[in-house]
């Protein structure tokens, strides 16, 4: 196990260091000088000259790079181009609304999808199952923001109930959950129906009903213990999607999350600060998929020997 893990870190260790060096490039090899936009292209040559080497844009690119990736290993990722504040206090602040609503928005789904999921397996070919699949089918089909304007037109204009945006008010992030808990769970209810189908036909499942076991005790002492790795899988799945699906309604509900503070800098071309994003969010997406592969070789020692 401790060589599988070790495998698993060496890989994680490769991939950060592609992700880091892939986003340097394409950062600087896109038109423009961020210079300019700092200072709103009205600066005669001298001041832009100026600025640059104070930002230490007149550096080689590997120079750059390599100081990057040094400051970063020891938690600094330097100040902001505009705002003028530290990037680490910046993303760690919008790290938390943004890990709040995604780990909310996922026991959420997960319950949607097992309870779903589960009835329409056990319930399969009936009108429940049917019904419960074309509603899932629906979840999955309508957009995130099209489900968000709905919501805050219905909630937030008509009834009242909840804030139509910002974290003011009570109730701000009622209406981001729902949106990706419905979306999340009727995508998940459909891969749970498949694999309890497939771990209810198996001779397990026939061996405890012929000791007269409740079906209640078999789908959910048996069968989903058996179909752990898939509900590992699922949730790993999710974790990662989630943090494009809060982008999307980080910006719709303008909530001061990773996803938002991430669009601004791209609008603005903040280099520092879409480099902090992104390795952010790689290091997120990396931890993930080193926490399921661990998971994994915990649950199936088969999975050691790939």
């Amino acid at each position: 196990m401790l060589k599988y893990i070790l495998s698993r870190l060496s890989q994680t260790m490769i991939v950060m260091v592609l992700v880091t060096l892939s986003v340097f490039i394409m950062l600087n090899v896109l038109p423009g000088d961020p210079a300019l936009y700092m200072l709103e292209k009205q600066a005669d040559d001298a001041t832009i000259a100026r600025v640059r080497e104070l930002w230490g844009l007149n550096r080689p690119l590997y120079v750059q790079y390599l100081s990057f990736v040094g400051k970063a290993l020891h938690g600094d990722l330097g100040n902001s181009y505009f705002q003028r504040s530290p990037i680490t206090s910046m993303i760690n602040q919008s790290l938390r609304v943004t890990a709040v609503l995604s780990m909310l928005s996922l026991l959420m789904s997960l319950t949607i999808g097992l309870i779903i999921g589960s009835s329409a397996a056990v319930f399969r070919g009936s009108w429940l199952d049917r019904t419960l699949m074309l509603f899932s089918t629906i979840g999955i089909s309508a957009p995130l923001f099209w489900v968000a304007v709905l919501l805050q037109i219905v909630l937030g204009l008509h009834l009242r109930w909840l804030p139509i945006s910002g974290q003011s008010g009570p109730g701000w992030m009622v209406m981001p959950v729902i949106c990706l808990s419905l979306y999340y769970g009727a995508s998940s209810s459909r891969l749970i129906r498949t694999n309890m189908i497939e771990a209810l036909t198996q001779d397990y499942v026939r061996t405890a009903r012929s000791k007269g076991l409740g079906e209640f005790v078999i789908v959910f002492k048996h069968v989903l213990k058996n179909a752990g790795i898939s509900i590992i899988t699922l949730t790993g799945m999710q974790l990662r999607s989630l943090l494009s699906g809060t982008m999307v309604l980080e910006i719709a509900f303008s909530l001061r999350g990773l996803g938002k503070l991430m669009y601004d800098a791209i609008v603005a071309r903040d280099i520092p600060l879409i480099q902090g994003c992104v390795l952010y969010m790689a290091i997120v997406y990396v931890l993930i998929n080193l926490t399921v592969d661990i998971l994994y070789g915990a649950l199936d020692p088969r999975v050691r020997l790939v």
